[in-house]
């Protein structure tokens, strides 16, 4: 069993919940609320990257 699980809203954001470090791409630790489930953004178009604002809803994105 896994200490993390990834839930795909529908046309939004990639919920993340359990024990999960997030890194950038050079291996530096991105800051996350401890304990409380954090949003992904995956339409591309937030502007507090990678974290989910809202955005999708603005630019109707469309994903599974």
């Amino acid at each position: 069993m896994s200490d993390v699980k990834l839930t795909l809203s529908l046309n939004g954001s990639i919920k993340v919940e359990g024990n999960v470090t997030l890194q950038d791409h050079e291996g530096n630790e991105v800051p996350t609320k401890t304990d409380k489930p954090f949003f992904l953004c995956r339409c591309g178009a937030s502007t507090n990257k990678p974290f989910c604002d809202g955005s999708h809803n603005r630019v109707e994105f469309k994903g599974s």
